[in-house]
């Protein structure tokens, strides 16, 4: 007999020839050691590209830029406007506190008349529509602003300050108390306060922990008028 030639062998040995090779079934070749394996796509679809191609390629999505709170913005929508207290809320620094003076002085324009008279129904019936229409407008431009509680609402913090000017005794000293324990009250957001204000990302939630705030001023400043007597 003949020898097989090199073309016939194989790097593992003799390698049969003639009809036993055509009968041979075929067989995959190995995979190699640290290769990536192959993925199988659908015909007529292309495989995801991968976040590493993305950023290659600078087709990686982009974060959305925030909005940001001016007088363009306010100007832009009666939401907007009514939220960020006219303009008081657009203050550079501390805009809840600038929110409440303008409550305050709010409430001296139009509504202390109407409390010395005994008319409290009057300033009830305005709180409840402010409270009512707040909701709404700082729902709205939470959503726009894309911050559910932006700093820059500050109708909560008018409507809750007005709340409790209208309860306490008449004169300037009552009043600059209320307004500080209502900013102290605000700020730190005592229990159940924070917990509230954390499960309600809305505008009830907006405007109903400054309310709760002005019941806590509203608690200390009773206690207070009971020890003066």
């Amino acid at each position: 007999m003949t020898a097989p030639t090199n073309d016939e062998t194989g790097a593992a040995g003799t390698q049969p020839v003639g009809p036993a090779a055509d009968a041979m079934p075929v067989t995959d070749t190995a995979p190699v050691a640290g290769a990536a394996p192959e993925v199988d796509t659908a015909p007529g679809v292309d495989a995801a590209p991968s976040a590493g191609d993305e950023a290659a390629h600078g087709t990686a999505p982009m974060p959305v830029p925030a909005v940001r709170a001016d007088a363009r913005f306010m100007l832009a929508h009666p939401a907007h406007l009514l939220a960020l207290g006219f303009g008081s809320g657009l203050a550079p620094r501390a805009p809840g506190t600038f929110g409440t003076l303008f409550g305050w002085l709010l409430f001296d324009a139009l509504l202390a008349p109407w409390a010395a008279w005994g008319q409290l129904w009057v300033v009830a019936v305005g709180l409840l529509a402010a409270f009512a229409v707040g909701v709404a407008a700082c729902e709205r431009t939470g959503r726009d602003l894309g911050v559910a509680d932006h700093g820059a609402m500050v109708w909560d913090e008018i409507v809750a300050i007005v709340l409790v000017l209208s309860l306490i005794p008449h004169g300037f000293w009552w009043q600059a108390a209320a307004f500080a324990l209502f900013r102290l009250f605000d700020v730190t957001k005592p229990p159940p306060i924070r917990g509230f204000e954390r499960r309600h990302k809305n505008g009830y939630g907006v405007m109903a922990d400054d309310v709760m705030a002005a019941f806590f001023a509203l608690i200390v400043l009773a206690l207070a008028k009971h020890l003066i007597g």
